[in-house]
């Protein structure tokens, strides 16, 4: 008899219609907030990259306390739901508020006008609202398939949307005058459509009681409580969760140096128009791969074997991206930008299974219900990963020499661009493999369910 099912199909889509949400914001920061605030504001690439650096100590401590607030909330709408259906209306807000800092303002009044609304964006709203997010794919149903399908699904519209906003955006701000009023005007849309696909999402689903969560056995004693210490000592304690950690936080300098492929494109390639054509050669492959992701999961009997044989396609993808970028071949680069991104897409596709995955290990091994403090990782993750790609960027702009808006730059930038939108990925697609070598949390559970 199979695992029982507890997921519609509208359900699961409309779950994964949250991605898009979370999308708008991620995206648009990854891959257009420093050339925004370089080329537009006028402020230095160094300066900024530490600022976004300073930012993520905070985003780094409320992670966990995020994580285990949602642990503890007992809501009519569940645990999680609320943390997300609230917390985006401020993501909103502060994605609005980074993109309407006024040109006429001191430069010292800019950079703590991005600061202020950077970090309360990432380390606030977003937190709460992508921990909760994450968090509901062990908290809607306990069916693993569901949990790959939802998985995919997810991240087919979070690479729809990435993939769309990186190919229109350039074009949308032209077509408004460019200019900081273009891109004010940009954000408001983009922050808009979020709010609703963001309510769409929350409104889809519903939460399993403690009860059903339990396979319908009501626990006889009151749940231990615990503060962020121990939630953060049941984290360390998990091996698994540290490696998913791990790979998750290169995952997000990996695109995060991706993102910083505008500068490639305008500065190496001649082009900034490109940045939307290797969007494509990205994101499509990666959908692809998705879509199929819960199937060869299933033929498998697991994500581990999958994800390796998939990350070393997208290590052996991003080489023969940087082969073909110094032969100065660009329909190679596509080519093997596309190998790559159809590699890598298992792992995208099965990470929310895995880490659900992680979390029944810590409750095999500790007895403790901790899916929030869990998720946390994945948020954890994707902030710091992708605000410490975006900072190392405008270190080595700001350490190559860049000249803002220069109509050709130094050769000692160029050979800087080439290490981070050629090298930098490929080297982080190396480390992510050794990690799942070593990620054998599905096998780790098994034996343990046996004893």
């Amino acid at each position: 008899m199979g695992e029982k099912k507890y997921l519609k199909w509208y359900n699961k889509i409309g779950y994964g219609s949250g991605d898009i949400a979370g999308n708008v914001v991620y995206a648009l920061l990854a891959a257009f907030v420093m050339i925004y605030l370089t080329d537009i504001i006028g402020l230095n690439a160094g300066i900024v990259g530490t600022l976004i650096a300073v930012s993520k100590i905070f985003d780094g401590i409320s992670d966990v306390f995020f994580g285990a607030m949602i642990d503890k909330t007992n809501t009519k709408m569940g645990k999680a739901r609320p943390w997300m259906l609230y917390g985006y209306f401020g993501c909103a807000i502060c994605l609005v508020a980074i993109f309407c800092i006024p040109v006429d303002m001191g430069k010292t009044a800019q950079y703590a006008w991005f600061f202020i609304a950077y970090t309360l964006l990432n380390a606030g709203f977003y937190t709460a609202n992508n921990i909760a997010y994450s968090a509901l794919t062990a908290l809607i149903t306990k069916n693993n398939s569901e949990r790959v399908q939802m998985g995919s699904i997810r991240f087919m519209f979070a690479f729809g949307t990435s993939m769309l906003i990186q190919a229109v955006t350039v074009g949308f701000v032209a077509k408004l005058g460019g200019g900081a009023a273009a891109w004010r005007i940009v954000a408001i849309i983009y922050a808009i459509i979020g709010v609703i696909s963001n309510t769409v999402s929350v409104l889809s689903v519903r939460e399993l009681s403690d009860e059903e969560l339990s396979e319908g056995k009501a626990e006889d004693e009151p749940q231990e409580k615990y503060n962020l210490i121990d939630a953060f000592k049941i984290l360390v304690h998990n091996k698994y969760f540290l490696m998913i950690c791990g790979a998750y936080l290169l995952m997000q300098l990996y695109s995060a140096t991706l993102g910083m492929g505008i500068y490639f494109m305008k500065y190496v390639l001649g082009n900034d128009g490109l940045f939307g054509t290797f969007s494509w050669a990205i994101n499509i492959p990666m959908i692809i791969g998705l879509l199929i992701t819960p199937v060869l999961v299933e033929r498998l009997r697991g994500m581990y074997k999958l994800n390796i044989v998939g990350y070393v396609i997208g290590t052996a993808g991003r080489l023969g991206v940087v082969i073909a970028g110094y032969m100065g071949s660009i329909p190679l680069m596509l080519f093997f930008t596309a190998v790559a991104a159809l590699g890598m897409s298992p792992l995208q596709g099965d990470m929310n299974a895995l880490i659900a995955t992680t979390s029944e290990y810590t409750r095999l091994t500790t007895g403790k219900k901790v899916d929030g403090t869990m998720y946390s990782c994945t948020s954890f993750g994707t902030k710091v990963g992708g605000g410490l790609g975006t900072a190392i960027a405008g270190w080595m702009l700001a350490a190559s020499g860049y000249v803002q808006n220069a109509t050709t730059q130094s050769q000692s930038c160029v050979n800087m661009l080439h290490i981070m939108y050629l090298w930098l990925p490929m080297i982080f697609n190396v480390l992510i493999t050794f990690i799942l070598l070593n990620l054998k949390v599905e096998k780790a559970n098994k034996e343990l369910q046996s004893q």
